[in-house]
Protein backbone atom coordinates (compact mmCIF):
# COMPACT_ATOMS: atom_id res chain seq x y z
CA UNK A 1 0.00 0.00 0.00
CA UNK A 2 1.00 3.50 -0.73
CA UNK A 3 0.84 6.23 1.48
CA UNK A 4 -1.52 9.40 1.04
CA UNK A 5 -1.67 12.30 4.01
CA UNK A 6 -4.55 14.72 3.12
CA UNK A 7 -4.26 17.80 5.11
CA UNK A 8 -7.91 19.70 5.31
CA UNK A 9 -9.17 23.43 5.95
CA UNK A 10 -12.10 21.27 7.51
CA UNK A 11 -13.15 17.46 7.58
CA UNK A 12 -15.30 16.73 4.77
CA UNK A 13 -19.38 17.22 4.81
CA UNK A 14 -20.42 15.69 1.56
CA UNK A 15 -23.88 16.71 2.75
CA UNK A 16 -23.47 20.47 3.64
CA UNK A 17 -21.18 21.53 0.85
CA UNK A 18 -19.67 21.02 -2.51
CA UNK A 19 -16.40 21.15 -1.61
CA UNK A 20 -17.43 17.94 0.86
CA UNK A 21 -18.35 16.08 -2.00
CA UNK A 22 -15.16 16.69 -4.22
CA UNK A 23 -12.76 15.74 -1.61
CA UNK A 24 -15.23 12.10 -1.10
CA UNK A 25 -14.40 12.01 -4.89
CA UNK A 26 -11.21 12.26 -4.21
CA UNK A 27 -10.64 9.99 -1.52
CA UNK A 28 -12.56 7.13 -3.57
CA UNK A 29 -10.48 7.65 -6.18
CA UNK A 30 -7.02 7.37 -4.12
CA UNK A 31 -8.32 4.27 -2.58
CA UNK A 32 -8.94 2.43 -5.30
CA UNK A 33 -5.22 2.72 -6.48
CA UNK A 34 -4.49 1.33 -3.22
CA UNK A 35 -3.39 4.32 -1.45
CA UNK A 36 -3.60 4.08 2.41
CA UNK A 37 -5.05 7.52 3.24
CA UNK A 38 -4.94 9.59 6.66
CA UNK A 39 -6.59 12.88 6.85
CA UNK A 40 -5.42 15.34 9.73
CA UNK A 41 -6.83 18.80 9.80
CA UNK A 42 -6.40 21.67 12.32
CA UNK A 43 -10.32 21.94 12.80
CA UNK A 44 -12.47 19.63 15.06
CA UNK A 45 -14.61 17.43 13.65
CA UNK A 46 -18.64 18.56 13.60
CA UNK A 47 -21.81 16.59 13.33
CA UNK A 48 -22.43 16.90 9.46
CA UNK A 49 -18.89 15.73 9.01
CA UNK A 50 -18.22 12.04 7.33
CA UNK A 51 -17.19 9.20 9.53
CA UNK A 52 -13.94 8.54 7.45
CA UNK A 53 -13.28 5.61 9.89
CA UNK A 54 -16.08 3.88 8.29
CA UNK A 55 -14.81 3.66 5.27
CA UNK A 56 -11.23 2.98 6.74
CA UNK A 57 -9.25 6.04 6.38
CA UNK A 58 -7.45 7.13 9.91
CA UNK A 59 -8.49 11.02 10.95
CA UNK A 60 -6.12 13.32 12.88
CA UNK A 61 -6.30 16.38 14.63
CA UNK A 62 -3.46 18.65 14.01
CA UNK A 63 -2.24 21.87 15.31
CA UNK A 64 -1.12 24.98 13.71
CA UNK A 65 2.73 25.67 14.68
CA UNK A 66 3.36 22.96 16.20
CA UNK A 67 6.28 20.33 15.71
CA UNK A 68 4.27 17.01 16.64
CA UNK A 69 3.27 17.51 13.30
CA UNK A 70 6.33 16.77 12.19
CA UNK A 71 6.57 13.66 14.12
CA UNK A 72 3.40 12.65 11.97
CA UNK A 73 4.94 13.15 9.16
CA UNK A 74 7.74 11.03 10.07
CA UNK A 75 5.53 8.18 11.36
CA UNK A 76 2.98 7.96 7.82
CA UNK A 77 6.00 9.09 5.52
CA UNK A 78 3.86 9.54 2.96
CA UNK A 79 4.48 9.22 -1.05
CA UNK A 80 1.85 12.11 -1.43
CA UNK A 81 0.72 14.58 0.07
CA UNK A 82 -2.58 16.56 -0.95
CA UNK A 83 -3.59 20.25 0.42
CA UNK A 84 -7.23 20.57 -0.13
CA UNK A 85 -6.66 24.39 -1.11
CA UNK A 86 -3.94 26.83 -0.55
CA UNK A 87 -4.56 28.26 3.12
CA UNK A 88 -3.74 24.58 3.88
CA UNK A 89 -0.61 24.12 1.81
CA UNK A 90 0.57 27.42 3.26
CA UNK A 91 0.52 26.24 6.84
CA UNK A 92 1.80 23.20 6.67
CA UNK A 93 3.23 22.62 3.00
CA UNK A 94 7.22 23.94 4.45
CA UNK A 95 7.12 21.38 6.86
CA UNK A 96 6.07 18.79 4.37
CA UNK A 97 8.79 20.00 2.00
CA UNK A 98 11.54 19.58 5.06
CA UNK A 99 10.37 15.92 6.48
CA UNK A 100 9.14 14.91 3.37
CA UNK A 101 11.35 16.25 0.76
CA UNK A 102 9.86 13.46 -1.85
CA UNK A 103 6.78 13.30 -1.34
CA UNK A 104 4.60 14.65 -4.20
CA UNK A 105 2.80 17.82 -3.16
CA UNK A 106 -0.58 18.71 -4.61
CA UNK A 107 -2.70 20.95 -4.01
CA UNK A 108 -6.77 20.84 -4.88
CA UNK A 109 -7.63 23.94 -5.46
CA UNK A 110 -11.19 23.41 -5.22
CA UNK A 111 -12.18 26.90 -6.98
CA UNK A 112 -10.01 29.72 -6.97
CA UNK A 113 -10.44 31.60 -4.55
CA UNK A 114 -9.19 34.77 -6.08
CA UNK A 115 -11.07 35.06 -8.68
CA UNK A 116 -14.30 33.98 -6.42
CA UNK A 117 -12.81 37.26 -4.25
CA UNK A 118 -12.40 39.74 -7.45
CA UNK A 119 -15.96 38.92 -8.85
CA UNK A 120 -17.70 39.54 -5.42
CA UNK A 121 -15.30 43.10 -5.24
CA UNK A 122 -16.90 43.60 -8.76
CA UNK A 123 -20.52 43.29 -7.83
CA UNK A 124 -19.87 45.22 -4.33
CA UNK A 125 -18.58 48.50 -6.16
CA UNK A 126 -20.27 47.65 -9.47
CA UNK A 127 -17.26 47.35 -11.49
CA UNK A 128 -15.89 45.60 -14.63
CA UNK A 129 -13.87 42.22 -13.54
CA UNK A 130 -10.55 43.32 -14.65
CA UNK A 131 -6.98 42.40 -13.67
CA UNK A 132 -6.31 45.10 -11.21
CA UNK A 133 -9.23 43.52 -9.42
CA UNK A 134 -7.36 39.50 -10.44
CA UNK A 135 -4.03 40.83 -9.15
CA UNK A 136 -4.85 41.13 -5.45
CA UNK A 137 -3.43 39.80 -2.38
CA UNK A 138 -5.17 36.81 -2.54
CA UNK A 139 -3.73 36.16 -6.31
CA UNK A 140 -0.31 36.09 -5.23
CA UNK A 141 -0.69 33.68 -2.01
CA UNK A 142 -2.29 31.23 -3.97
CA UNK A 143 -0.49 31.74 -7.15
CA UNK A 144 2.45 31.33 -5.17
CA UNK A 145 0.79 28.21 -3.37
CA UNK A 146 0.48 26.66 -6.91
CA UNK A 147 4.00 26.80 -7.95
CA UNK A 148 5.28 25.61 -4.38
CA UNK A 149 3.37 22.35 -5.31
CA UNK A 150 4.16 19.42 -7.81
CA UNK A 151 0.89 19.98 -9.28
CA UNK A 152 -2.44 21.53 -8.59
CA UNK A 153 -6.34 20.67 -9.56
CA UNK A 154 -8.30 22.61 -11.41
CA UNK A 155 -11.78 22.04 -11.29
CA UNK A 156 -13.11 24.51 -14.02
CA UNK A 157 -11.58 24.78 -17.57
CA UNK A 158 -12.46 28.52 -17.48
CA UNK A 159 -9.81 28.90 -14.48
CA UNK A 160 -7.48 26.57 -16.39
CA UNK A 161 -7.29 29.03 -19.33
CA UNK A 162 -7.25 31.99 -17.04
CA UNK A 163 -3.89 30.53 -15.07
CA UNK A 164 -2.42 29.68 -18.33
CA UNK A 165 -2.92 32.98 -20.63
CA UNK A 166 -3.52 35.48 -17.65
CA UNK A 167 -0.65 34.17 -15.09
CA UNK A 168 1.55 32.41 -17.28
CA UNK A 169 1.74 29.40 -15.58
CA UNK A 170 3.31 26.66 -16.99
CA UNK A 171 0.55 23.71 -17.81
CA UNK A 172 2.97 21.17 -16.74
CA UNK A 173 1.57 22.12 -12.81
CA UNK A 174 -1.80 21.90 -13.50
CA UNK A 175 -4.43 18.99 -14.19
CA UNK A 176 -8.28 19.46 -15.12
CA UNK A 177 -10.58 17.52 -12.69
CA UNK A 178 -13.40 18.43 -12.12
CA UNK A 179 -16.59 16.61 -10.53
CA UNK A 180 -15.91 12.93 -10.83
CA UNK A 181 -19.61 11.30 -11.45
CA UNK A 182 -21.24 8.13 -12.47
CA UNK A 183 -23.21 7.53 -15.14
CA UNK A 184 -26.75 8.15 -15.35
CA UNK A 185 -28.48 5.13 -13.96
CA UNK A 186 -31.48 5.23 -16.13
CA UNK A 187 -33.39 2.69 -14.16
CA UNK A 188 -33.32 5.06 -11.09
CA UNK A 189 -34.23 8.37 -12.88
CA UNK A 190 -37.46 6.79 -14.56
CA UNK A 191 -38.25 6.52 -10.59
CA UNK A 192 -38.07 9.98 -10.03
CA UNK A 193 -41.17 12.43 -10.06
CA UNK A 194 -42.85 13.54 -13.30
CA UNK A 195 -43.18 16.90 -14.33
CA UNK A 196 -46.83 16.53 -12.96
CA UNK A 197 -45.88 15.42 -9.79
CA UNK A 198 -43.37 17.98 -8.77
CA UNK A 199 -44.22 21.49 -6.91
CA UNK A 200 -42.17 24.37 -5.87
CA UNK A 201 -38.73 26.21 -6.69
CA UNK A 202 -36.16 25.20 -4.99
CA UNK A 203 -32.59 27.10 -3.33
CA UNK A 204 -29.65 25.01 -2.23
CA UNK A 205 -25.87 26.35 -0.47
CA UNK A 206 -24.57 26.16 2.85
CA UNK A 207 -24.83 29.92 3.98
CA UNK A 208 -20.98 29.95 5.46
CA UNK A 209 -20.60 30.46 1.69
CA UNK A 210 -20.81 34.49 0.64
CA UNK A 211 -22.02 33.45 -2.69
CA UNK A 212 -24.82 31.54 -1.64
CA UNK A 213 -26.35 34.20 1.17
CA UNK A 214 -26.05 37.06 -1.63
CA UNK A 215 -27.73 34.70 -4.15
CA UNK A 216 -30.76 33.85 -1.50
CA UNK A 217 -30.84 37.52 -0.75
CA UNK A 218 -31.29 38.42 -4.33
CA UNK A 219 -33.95 35.88 -4.71
CA UNK A 220 -35.92 37.38 -1.81
CA UNK A 221 -35.54 40.81 -2.89
CA UNK A 222 -35.43 41.07 -6.44
CA UNK A 223 -36.41 37.70 -8.39
CA UNK A 224 -38.62 35.90 -5.70
CA UNK A 225 -41.59 38.45 -5.71
CA UNK A 226 -41.69 39.12 -9.69
CA UNK A 227 -42.42 35.04 -9.83
CA UNK A 228 -45.05 34.94 -6.74
CA UNK A 229 -47.18 37.75 -8.53
CA UNK A 230 -47.77 35.18 -11.16
CA UNK A 231 -47.46 32.11 -9.39
CA UNK A 232 -49.38 33.17 -6.31
CA UNK A 233 -49.81 29.39 -4.61
CA UNK A 234 -45.82 28.41 -5.53
CA UNK A 235 -43.41 28.49 -2.89
CA UNK A 236 -39.65 28.49 -3.28
CA UNK A 237 -37.95 26.66 -0.08
CA UNK A 238 -34.58 27.56 0.95
CA UNK A 239 -32.04 24.68 2.11
CA UNK A 240 -28.32 24.75 3.39
CA UNK A 241 -26.55 23.90 6.53
CA UNK A 242 -25.09 26.56 8.75
CA UNK A 243 -28.48 28.48 9.08
CA UNK A 244 -28.05 31.09 11.37
CA UNK A 245 -31.06 33.76 12.66
CA UNK A 246 -30.32 36.00 10.04
CA UNK A 247 -31.06 33.30 7.46
CA UNK A 248 -33.90 32.20 9.19
CA UNK A 249 -35.37 36.07 9.61
CA UNK A 250 -36.38 35.66 5.79
CA UNK A 251 -38.72 33.04 6.13
CA UNK A 252 -41.83 33.97 5.47
CA UNK A 253 -44.79 31.66 4.91
CA UNK A 254 -47.61 34.34 3.54
CA UNK A 255 -45.07 35.17 0.76
CA UNK A 256 -43.99 31.69 0.00
CA UNK A 257 -40.51 32.00 0.85
CA UNK A 258 -39.85 29.27 3.62
CA UNK A 259 -36.35 28.58 4.69
CA UNK A 260 -35.78 25.20 5.65
CA UNK A 261 -32.42 24.74 6.48
CA UNK A 262 -29.99 21.97 6.77
CA UNK A 263 -31.58 18.73 4.93
CA UNK A 264 -30.27 14.97 5.72
CA UNK A 265 -31.58 14.14 2.43
CA UNK A 266 -31.29 16.43 -0.38
CA UNK A 267 -31.80 13.89 -3.54
CA UNK A 268 -35.51 13.83 -1.89
CA UNK A 269 -35.59 17.61 -2.00
CA UNK A 270 -34.09 17.92 -5.85
CA UNK A 271 -36.76 15.58 -6.62
CA UNK A 272 -39.84 16.89 -5.61
CA UNK A 273 -39.35 19.90 -7.04
CA UNK A 274 -40.00 21.43 -10.19
CA UNK A 275 -37.01 24.30 -10.28
CA UNK A 276 -33.54 24.96 -8.98
CA UNK A 277 -32.78 28.60 -9.14
CA UNK A 278 -29.63 29.97 -8.17
CA UNK A 279 -28.74 33.27 -9.40
CA UNK A 280 -25.32 33.17 -8.43
CA UNK A 281 -23.67 37.15 -8.62
CA UNK A 282 -20.66 35.98 -7.95
CA UNK A 283 -17.79 32.90 -7.31
CA UNK A 284 -15.89 30.91 -9.25
CA UNK A 285 -15.26 26.82 -9.96
CA UNK A 286 -17.81 24.10 -10.09
CA UNK A 287 -21.72 24.13 -8.69
CA UNK A 288 -22.54 21.33 -6.63
CA UNK A 289 -25.94 22.45 -6.47
CA UNK A 290 -26.24 22.81 -10.11
CA UNK A 291 -24.70 19.23 -10.48
CA UNK A 292 -27.15 17.67 -7.84
CA UNK A 293 -29.94 19.46 -10.09
CA UNK A 294 -29.00 17.67 -12.95
CA UNK A 295 -27.97 14.07 -11.30
CA UNK A 296 -31.45 14.56 -10.18
CA UNK A 297 -33.52 15.71 -13.23
CA UNK A 298 -34.33 19.14 -11.88
CA UNK A 299 -34.15 21.74 -14.78
CA UNK A 300 -32.49 24.84 -13.30
CA UNK A 301 -32.10 28.76 -14.00
CA UNK A 302 -28.57 30.49 -13.06
CA UNK A 303 -26.42 33.31 -14.25
CA UNK A 304 -23.57 33.22 -16.46
CA UNK A 305 -21.39 33.06 -13.15
CA UNK A 306 -23.39 30.04 -12.33
CA UNK A 307 -23.39 28.22 -15.55
CA UNK A 308 -19.38 29.11 -16.17
CA UNK A 309 -17.66 25.97 -17.16
CA UNK A 310 -20.34 23.52 -16.95
CA UNK A 311 -21.41 22.78 -19.74
CA UNK A 312 -19.44 23.46 -22.61
CA UNK A 313 -20.86 23.38 -25.85
CA UNK A 314 -23.96 21.83 -24.52
CA UNK A 315 -26.87 23.10 -24.17
CA UNK A 316 -27.92 23.62 -20.14
CA UNK A 317 -30.55 22.19 -18.45
CA UNK A 318 -32.67 25.06 -18.32
CA UNK A 319 -32.20 28.92 -18.64
CA UNK A 320 -29.41 31.23 -17.85
CA UNK A 321 -30.12 34.85 -17.21
CA UNK A 322 -28.17 37.49 -15.34
CA UNK A 323 -30.91 39.93 -14.88
CA UNK A 324 -33.30 39.49 -11.99
CA UNK A 325 -36.52 40.44 -14.43
CA UNK A 326 -35.93 38.09 -17.09
CA UNK A 327 -34.89 35.56 -14.47
CA UNK A 328 -38.55 36.05 -13.25
CA UNK A 329 -40.20 35.61 -16.41
CA UNK A 330 -38.04 32.47 -17.62
CA UNK A 331 -38.67 30.85 -14.22
CA UNK A 332 -42.52 31.13 -14.50
CA UNK A 333 -42.04 30.10 -18.51
CA UNK A 334 -40.08 27.10 -17.49
CA UNK A 335 -42.65 26.01 -14.30
CA UNK A 336 -45.79 25.82 -16.74
CA UNK A 337 -44.12 24.05 -20.06
CA UNK A 338 -43.77 20.71 -20.05
CA UNK A 339 -42.24 20.27 -22.92
CA UNK A 340 -39.66 22.52 -22.37
CA UNK A 341 -39.06 21.37 -18.40
CA UNK A 342 -38.87 17.86 -19.99
CA UNK A 343 -36.36 18.51 -22.79
CA UNK A 344 -33.97 20.39 -20.26
CA UNK A 345 -34.42 17.48 -17.86
CA UNK A 346 -32.73 15.47 -20.80
CA UNK A 347 -30.14 18.21 -21.25
CA UNK A 348 -28.88 18.32 -17.25
CA UNK A 349 -28.53 14.37 -18.32
CA UNK A 350 -26.55 14.35 -20.96
CA UNK A 351 -23.82 17.46 -19.61
CA UNK A 352 -23.79 14.60 -16.54
CA UNK A 353 -22.22 12.02 -18.77
CA UNK A 354 -20.51 13.83 -21.62
CA UNK A 355 -19.01 15.97 -19.19
CA UNK A 356 -18.16 14.59 -15.50
CA UNK A 357 -17.91 10.63 -16.00
CA UNK A 358 -15.46 9.24 -13.93
CA UNK A 359 -14.03 6.83 -16.10
CA UNK A 360 -12.84 9.62 -18.22
CA UNK A 361 -10.43 11.32 -16.19
CA UNK A 362 -9.58 8.72 -13.39
CA UNK A 363 -6.72 7.16 -15.36
CA UNK A 364 -5.03 10.15 -16.69
CA UNK A 365 -4.75 11.43 -13.48
CA UNK A 366 -3.20 8.66 -11.66
CA UNK A 367 -0.81 8.39 -14.65
CA UNK A 368 0.13 12.08 -14.63
CA UNK A 369 0.98 11.09 -10.67
CA UNK A 370 2.64 8.25 -11.61
CA UNK A 371 5.06 9.74 -14.32
CA UNK A 372 5.85 12.89 -11.52
CA UNK A 373 7.11 10.46 -9.58
CA UNK A 374 9.01 8.91 -11.54
CA UNK A 375 10.59 12.15 -13.13
CA UNK A 376 10.33 14.12 -9.51
CA UNK A 377 13.65 15.65 -9.61
CA UNK A 378 13.36 16.56 -12.72
CA UNK A 379 9.90 17.95 -12.81
CA UNK A 380 10.94 20.15 -10.10
CA UNK A 381 13.96 21.57 -12.08
CA UNK A 382 11.57 22.94 -14.42
CA UNK A 383 9.67 24.59 -11.93
CA UNK A 384 12.22 27.15 -10.98
CA UNK A 385 10.24 29.65 -9.63
CA UNK A 386 8.48 27.04 -7.51
CA UNK A 387 11.52 26.04 -5.86
CA UNK A 388 12.45 29.82 -5.29
CA UNK A 389 9.09 30.67 -3.61
CA UNK A 390 9.57 27.56 -1.18
CA UNK A 391 13.01 28.73 -0.42
CA UNK A 392 12.07 32.07 0.67
CA UNK A 393 9.23 30.28 2.40
CA UNK A 394 11.07 28.26 4.32
CA UNK A 395 12.88 31.38 5.17
CA UNK A 396 10.30 33.16 6.59
CA UNK A 397 7.13 31.24 6.93
CA UNK A 398 8.93 28.16 8.74
CA UNK A 399 11.29 31.00 11.37
CA UNK A 400 7.62 32.77 12.22
CA UNK A 401 6.04 29.61 13.46
CA UNK A 402 8.94 28.17 15.23
CA UNK A 403 9.08 31.47 17.27
CA UNK A 404 5.26 31.32 17.09
CA UNK A 405 5.98 27.67 18.61
CA UNK A 406 8.27 28.63 21.20
CA UNK A 407 6.67 31.32 22.40
CA UNK A 408 3.17 28.84 22.81
CA UNK A 409 5.56 27.03 25.19
CA UNK A 410 6.33 29.52 27.38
Amino acid sequence: MKNLLIIGFVFPEPNSTAAGTRMMQLIDLFQKNNYAITFASSASKTDKSFNLETINIKTQEIKLNDANFDKLLKKINPIIVLFDRFLTEEQFGWRVSEICPKAIRILDTEDLHFLRNARQLSIKNKIKISTDLLFNEIAKREIASIYRCDLSLIISKYELKLLKKTFKIDKSLLFYLPFLLDKIDLNKIKQFPTFENRTNFISVGNFKHEPNWNAVLFLKNAIWPKIRKKLPNTELHIYGAYCTEKVLQLNNTKDGFIVKGWVENIEEVYTNAKICLAPIQFGAGLKGKLINAMEFGTPSITTSIGAEAMHGKLTWNGFICDEANEFAIKSVQLYLNKSIWEEFQTNGYQIIDKRYSKTKFQNSFIKKIDKIQVHLETHRKQNFIGSMLLYHTLKSTKYMSKWIEEKNKN
